[in-house]
């Protein structure tokens, strides 16, 4: 039986650090501050791979892991995307699988000697990832979710992203420039006349993405450039700073946050 041809594929999204390169990084930080990318493995309609969310996580991970000194895992790729689940291909775990896991990583670093953990979270379904984060920092924990949706509201404005989040929900602008930056290699030809819009999405959760959209597309990727994806890792990476200094501080007071930090 032959295969079905060569496969792209994405280099480079593990660490290669050593031990050394985390002790000698974290040496002169009040605490380490550990990045976990989690993306997923569904459908991003015909033009954009199934591990989407997982390349754009891991991008905006990895050029956080530049500008900061943090230790980079790496990432969590398989997640919660059960309304993407009448398409071939999707594959996802429980939200109480996930919470697990995240928890069970954020323990082991600890035992380590890093005690703070970001979540760089790539697929809006991840909900429970908030509940994590909530829950640790209930009981004394370092952890983060990044990026806040004001994160991407500046990324957006900066970048000048024309869409909002409510219309670009799956496989759109963002997620495209995104792609056409990191890994242009990674998006087929037909994203610049998939564009298909659909707003009203209030039984999501209870009828799945099939209710919307045939083509799996929920945005307009045909906006979507190169140019716009740089930009929105570049506002993002300024916008960490805030996460990175709240994080590292010896308290964990609002009053020590830089400005762009408070809310």
């Amino acid at each position: 039986m032959s295969g079905s041809g060569t496969r792209p594929t994405a280099h480079g999204l593990l660490p290669a650090d050593t031990t050394q390169d985390v002790r000698t990084r974290g040496a002169d930080l009040a605490r380490q501050v550990a990045v976990l990318p989690v993306g997923s493995f569904e459908q991003h309609g015909p033009f954009l791979p199934l591990a989407t969310d997982t390349l754009v996580a891991c991008a905006i991970a990895r050029r956080i892991a530049d500008a900061y000194p943090v230790h980079l895992l790496p990432p969590v790729t398989i997640s919660c995307s059960h309304e993407h689940a009448a398409w071939p291909g999707t594959v996802s775990i429980s939200s109480v699988t996930l919470h697990a896991v995240v928890r069970d990583i954020a323990d082991s670093l600890r035992r380590s000697g890093v005690e703070a953990l970001v979540v760089v979270n790539g697929h809006g379904g991840n909900y429970v990832l908030g509940n994590v984060v909530q829950e640790a920092s209930a009981r004394g924990e370092r952890l983060a979710l990044f990026p806040a949706a004001e994160d991407w509201q500046t990324a957006l404005d900066t970048a000048g992203v024309r869409t909002s989040p409510l219309t670009d929900m799956h496989a759109g602008e963002i997620e495209t420039s995104l792609l056409l930056h990191a890994h242009p290699e990674m998006v087929r030809a037909g994203y610049e006349s998939a564009d298909f819009v659909a707003d009203d999405r209030r039984h999501l959760l209870t009828t799945g993405m099939s209710a919307y959209t045939e083509s799996g597309v929920i945005g307009r990727p045909s906006l979507g450039s190169a140019e716009k994806g740089e930009k929105l890792l570049n506002s993002l990476v300024d916008s960490f700073g805030a996460y990175f200094s709240l994080l590292t501080s010896e308290g964990s007071e609002l009053s020590e946050l830089p400005e762009s930090g408070r809310a």
